[in-house]
């Protein structure tokens, strides 16, 4: 066996998270000593401020009450967007910020995680030739963000019109009566958010920073935590040079006078045969918006999303959030305006709702929008009286250059960011990638540790079947997760390595398989 083919079949060095690490350093982190940086939240924020930080050479504990990607992070529409939308509403820098961190991760740190996604918005009489104008306008400015950012149109195509039979082709679910054409249009799309922070997690880990999972932080202060380890019980603290608080939604429950207006998106889950085969996603215009659209977006495991809303939320903020029924009936409404054949309530499969942390900059009592689509998608580095340094706002998209100001913020190091072009734990060029002897699933969810995931399952053919009928997770990718991506307990393993949890007939199916992989887990390598 080659040295390319030997390390095709390993995980990458340093970046496995288990049971057994995570034990040894949360020791070693309470044990007394001082670290330079302390983060607070496991979101795709808050890990990428650990790379950051680790990779500029800090010594780094990074903790999380939960799992990697418990938050926000897992309930995105999967989507890293160009900046259209901000464009738009006249926010240019955030949509050229947007447009620059698309292109960083599919071009550079991510290539195997993040690629270009088709969508088509059904010209259908609902639309009017006035709405497609100024959507056409809006798909070309979007190229234009494209071009400034320099990503290749090889990576990311041009938009152009469809005729109707192309548009019918594309999305043939979508009712032929008054179809006069389409718009085409691309953006880039995550083959899975949480799989996104666990490989920030693991890349962070990788450099050496400490990551610790089920590990609360009770209080915080500019030279550290109070937590509580959530597997044991047992308190402690962790003391640090500085403290970056990165628990998104979470973040005015640890440092105050921080107010942030939760915002509520839900998407609904289909099984795909429902919408028949969709080579691309769908754009759907909100009746009497002049900007928002329902997205249909094909998952390629046999579900499809359908969202979102964009609802504040008032009061406490839930650990997981609920699905209101009124979100379930306006995108169901929605999505029928556009179909042959309308989606039954009894025919969504499953829901699920994320909360955007929007920082709330309006004067309470003063008049102003009360609606959260309208808060601007800025983020902000904000440091409170005592030093304790908080990020909040921003998404999903640019959560590197979120991570990037905090690290700045903090004042621990002069050495300049390197995570533009620092790839994360599994990517490579296209053309390796391409060659890897692993399926084309597999790569798109591990690249280059593809073959090692697959090696699992040919030393021991049980590995290879399924985790239950119908879905293509096998057991070896549970496995593989329990061993390397630091899941410790079968929600770990359903609802964030996999999306498997998402429908809940199908998560109580998979349960007992799931028990089973953990109890064979050992806490070394493969």
């Amino acid at each position: 066996m080659s040295n390319r083919d030997r390390a095709d079949r390993t995980a990458a060095p340093g970046s496995s998270l288990d049971a057994a690490r995570r034990t040894r350093e949360l020791a070693g982190a309470a044990g007394g000593g001082t670290a330079d940086l302390l983060v607070v939240g496991l979101g795709a924020t808050g890990a990428g401020v650990a790379l950051d930080a680790a990779a500029r050479g800090l010594d780094v504990v990074v903790i999380d009450a939960h799992d990697l990607a418990f938050g926000t992070s897992r309930w995105s529409s999967k989507l890293i967007h160009g900046g259209l939308r901000y464009l738009a509403a006249g926010q240019f820098d955030v949509a050229h910020e947007s447009a620059v961190e698309r292109g960083v991760l599919m071009t550079r740190t991510a290539p195997h995680l993040v690629a270009a996604q088709p969508f088509v918005l059904p010209l259908t009489p609902l639309v009017s030739r006035a709405q497609a104008s100024l959507a056409w306008a809006g798909f070309r400015a979007g190229d234009m963000l494209r071009l400034a950012a320099r990503t290749p149109r090889q990576v990311l195509p041009v938009p152009r019109r469809l005729t109707a039979a192309e548009a019918r082709h594309l999305a043939p679910s979508v009712r032929a009566a008054g179809l006069r054409g389409g718009l085409l249009s691309w953006d880039g799309k995550v083959t899975d958010d949480a799989r996104l922070v666990t490989a920030l997690a693991r890349t962070a880990a990788a450099h050496g920073a400490r990551v610790l999972t089920r590990v609360r932080a009770l209080s915080l202060g500019p030279t550290g935590a109070r937590f509580r380890d959530e597997l044991t019980g047992e308190e402690g603290e962790i003391r640090a040079r500085a403290v970056v608080n990165a628990t998104g939604v979470w973040a005015g429950g640890l440092v105050d006078g921080l107010r942030v207006r939760p915002s509520r998106g839900t998407h609904l889950v289909l099984r795909s045969e429902r919408l028949g085969a969709l080579p691309a996603g769908l754009h759907i215009p909100v009746p009497g918006e002049t900007n928002r659209f329902v997205l249909v977006l094909p998952q390629g495991d046999g579900r499809t999303y359908v969202g979102l809303t964009d609802e504040p939320v008032e009061g406490a903020v839930p650990d997981v959030p609920e699905v209101p029924e009124t979100d379930i009936g306006f995108l169901l409404d929605v999505l029928g305006s556009v179909l042959d054949a309308p989606v039954r309530r009894d025919e969504v499969d499953g829901a699920f709702a994320g909360l955007r942390p929007l920082l709330d900059t309006s004067v309470p009592g003063a008049p102003g929008s009360t609606r959260t689509s309208d808060i601007s998608r800025r983020h902000a580095v904000l440091t409170s009286a005592d030093g304790v340094v908080t990020v909040v706002g921003g998404k999903l998209t640019t959560y590197r250059r979120m991570a990037q100001d905090a690290v700045d913020a903090c004042g621990l190091t002069s050495a300049p960011s390197s995570t533009a072009t620092l790839p994360l734990v599994g990517a490579a060029a296209p053309e390796r990638l391409r060659d890897l002897p692993a399926p084309a699933r597999l790569v798109r969810r591990y690249g280059t540790e593809a073959p090692a995931v697959l090696a699992l399952a040919e030393r021991d053919p049980a590995l290879a079947e399924p985790v239950l009928p119908g879905h293509p997770v096998t057991r070896a990718e549970l496995l593989w997760a329990a061993r390397h991506e630091g899941a410790l307990d079968p929600s770990d393993l359903l609802d964030r390595r996999t999306r498997i949890g998402l429908v809940p007939e199908d998560r109580a199916e998979a349960l007992g398989v799931a028990a089973e992989i953990l109890s064979r887990a050992t806490p070394s390598g493969v």
